[in-house]
Formats: structure tokens, sequence, C-alpha cells
């Protein structure tokens, strides 16, 4: 069954631990990202880690192979057990990322963001994008074959990934938001429902449940959506 991954996206160690606290054992993981880790560091997660959590280290490598690949080292020293690259730094860099990830933490390279449209890709790469959806099955498979355990890409690629990834590859669906749930900054969103129904691995849950009134409340009905979902033919 799909992974639920909850986002400590907080300014501060303590708020962040405050919301785990709050949510108790229902996540199966917890994201850090960037502005975490930037206030926390290391600590926190070998913090965290020693509560029993698994831990999403969603900092988002991108760099000549060398760097990466002493990153991720450190990374998988903190015994995280996902970690995310870029999936546009080539061949090289990812399986430097790989090579240095070792056993026990699995490398997942982001493809396009969920901020992201056929606009902004245009605007950015300076050609036309007629779909968001096929950029994103480029880079996947290039990550794939790469050696990559997996990717990241919102819910709605999802179904189009699982068929050109096969079964074994991760799926990591960010965006996911609950029914009549506000969209924020995000452009490509999906529910529970849905991203599981597509072939999602794993579904990063972010302000759906952080900034509900309720977060174990809100927490509660992802797991529910997404056991439903996985029991569905």
């Amino acid at each position: 069954m799909a992974e639920v991954i909850v986002a400590l996206d907080r300014p501060s160690a303590e708020s962040a631990f405050d919301l785990v606290d709050r949510l108790g054992s229902g996540a199966d993981y917890y994201k850090v990202g960037m502005e975490l880790f930037g206030r926390a560091g290391p600590a926190f997660v070998e913090s965290l880690r020693s509560r029993g959590k698994r831990i999403f280290l969603d900092l988002k490598y991108h760099d000549i192979p060398n760097t990466v690949r002493g990153a991720v080292e450190a990374a998988a020293a903190l015994e995280v057990e996902l970690v995310t690259i870029h999936a546009g730094g080539g061949s090289g860099m990812i399986r430097a990322a790989v090579d240095a990830a070792g056993a026990r933490t699995r490398v997942v390279a982001v493809t396009v963001l969920t901020s992201l449209d056929t606009r902004d890709l245009s605007i950015a790469w300076k050609r036309d994008v007629g779909s968001v959806e096929d950029e994103v099955v480029r880079l996947a498979a290039h990550a794939v074959t790469s050696g990559a355990h997996g990717v990241v890409a919102s819910a709605r690629e999802a179904s189009a990934l699982r068929r050109a990834l096969g079964q074994a590859a991760l799926i990591v669906t960010p965006g996911i938001r609950l029914a009549g749930g506000e969209q924020g900054d995000q452009k490509r969103v999906a529910t529970p429902t849905d991203a599981v129904r597509a072939g999602a691995t794993h579904l990063v849950v972010g302000r759906a449940v952080t900034a509900a009134p309720d977060p174990a409340g809100a927490l509660s009905r992802v797991l529910s959506e997404v056991s439903a979902a996985a029991r569905q033919p």
C-alpha cells in the first residue's frame, strides 16, 4: 500500500516536534526540506530518527557528481530512507548519488515541480512545451535508466510514469490535497485517491494536514482514503 509522508515545513525544530507529537504514530515518513534543515540541521534529523521516525530528506541536490556524491553520503550517514536529487543533473550525477546512497537510502529524482505548468516550462527552457506529462516521463526515464530508485512528480503524471517505468520504480507524489482543500502555490495537485489509483508509492502531504485546525484528524482522513483506494480493484 502507498505510504504517507508528512512534510515538516516548519521554521524551527521546536515547532516541527510539536507537530510530530500532535500527529502521533500515523505518518509513515516525515519530510525534512530545505527550510527546516537549514535552520535545524543534521541534529534535527538525528533527533527525529532517535524517536523511531522514518525520514525523507528533500534537499533536491543538483551539482557536479563529486559534490552530490559527498552530499548523499552525508544523508545516508544520517540513516534517511529517501533523498532527492534533480533528474536534470545528468547521468554522471545520478550514478554518483546512487553509488553514495548505500543499501539503506534510496534516491528519487525530482522531475518537474508541482508549481510549474507548460507556460512556466516554455519560458524557462526557451522552447514550446505542449505537455508537462511528456517532459516528466522523459526526465523520469532518463533518471531511472541512470540508476535512480524512483522519481518525484505530481500524481497527474503517475499513471504515465508507471507505464513507462514498470512496477519496481518508486513514484513519490507531492501536491496531495483532500477534496475541497485549497491548492495554494501548487498547480498540479491531486487527492490521495487519485494518487493511489495512478500508481504512486509515496504521497507527500503538506498543508492539507499541517495547516488543518486538527492535523491528526486530517492525517486520519488521508490514511483512510489511501486505505480505501488500495482496496479498490
